[in-house]
């Protein structure tokens, strides 16, 4: 299947991207966001594209390979502030986009292992030379963490009979193939469960693999609160997400760096409270024109924030105070 930007308008609208601004990409994958903020920068604006998947920056590179203004950075969004340093980010950003989770080019090769519909080594590393792979990992994971994640990260609510099946069988055999755990899974998940549920019985247990291999929630809330520091005043924050654990962890951050804390008995006001972010309108969703000829863009939500004046909040333009 082809790439297709989700939300590539309305996210890269919101950006409100400036002729000579500064912006990152966050999770670059196959460059669809950043290529039409290019579209929209002069010839002194700056992005600064980063993911953490070789394979996206080595295509990344080819496609703007004469285009002096962008900058690529291999690394994990969630190590936002150490790259902030590095390049001298911090305060001077315009604009940063984070369109979360795994790209359609990692979904549809099947040797990436994301994917139960091919098979495929078990894999799920956006960065396929660093780490644990989901293989690796599951074979050493005991039943009760492998309950926990399936439970947290997958939403699971069959999550103590798919560990108990999946520590079954890695007793038999090694587990290291996706249509093997996916045939696992869907066998211990009762059929009428199954059959009540419009998705695949493996699809919430392969999200949960692959958030945990990856570490992708605390990417997500590392990346967050860099942030708040590598925004210039008036900077916007724009971030997809593409399920309710992504989106709770987003409209959470930016509610508590835009509205004050809720009253109590014991606090009943805060008079000391300075937003950081402003709320910039409503949850976003993709229309139905969008969600017919992307069906993957269903789910996604997206939400934008901008960074407040730090003039009289004691704040300094580099984070500190």
């Amino acid at each position: 299947m082809t790439h297709v930007p989700v939300l590539l308008e309305a996210a890269v609208d919101a950006l409100n991207v400036m002729e000579n601004g500064t912006y990152v990409d966050a999770t670059f994958g196959r460059g669809g966001h950043s290529g039409r903020i290019l579209e929209q920068l002069g010839p002194g604006g700056r992005l600064v594209a980063i993911d953490l998947d070789p394979e996206a920056l080595a295509a990344g590179r080819q496609r703007f390979s004469d285009d002096q203004r962008v900058r690529f950075v291999q690394s994990s969004f969630g190590d936002l502030d150490r790259i902030a340093a590095e390049l001298d980010l911090d305060g001077r950003v315009d604009g940063l986009l984070m369109d979360l989770g795994v790209s359609s080019p990692q979904i549809d090769d099947a040797a990436r292992g994301f994917s139960f519909r091919e098979d495929g080594p078990l894999d799920m590393r956006m960065n396929p030379d660093a780490g644990p792979s989901a293989a690796e990992w599951l074979a050493g994971v005991d039943e009760d963490e492998l309950v926990r994640v399936l439970f947290d990260y997958g939403e699971e609510r069959h999550s103590r009979r798919i560990a108990r099946a999946i520590v079954g069988a890695r007793q038999e055999t090694p587990i290291v193939g996706t249509v093997q755990l996916a045939e696992i899974i869907r066998s211990a998940v009762p059929a009428g469960a199954a059959a009540r549920d419009r998705i695949d019985p493996a699809t919430r247990s392969f999200q949960a693999i692959r958030i945990v291999v990856n570490g992708e929630l605390d990417a997500i809330e590392r990346a967050l609160d860099a942030a708040i520091d590598l925004l210039a005043d008036g900077g916007r924050l724009v971030v997809i997400s593409f399920h309710s654990l992504e989106d709770r962890i987003v409209k959470r951050f930016i509610r508590q760096h835009a509205r004050p804390p809720a009253a109590s008995r014991r606090m009943p006001a805060a008079p000391s409270f300075r937003p950081r972010l402003r709320e910039v309108g409503k949850l976003v969703r993709p229309d139905e024109d969008e969600q017919r000829c992307n069906p993957r863009a269903r789910s996604a939500r997206m939400r934008v924030a901008e960074r407040t004046s730090r003039v009289g909040s004691g704040e300094t333009p580099g984070g500190g105070r």
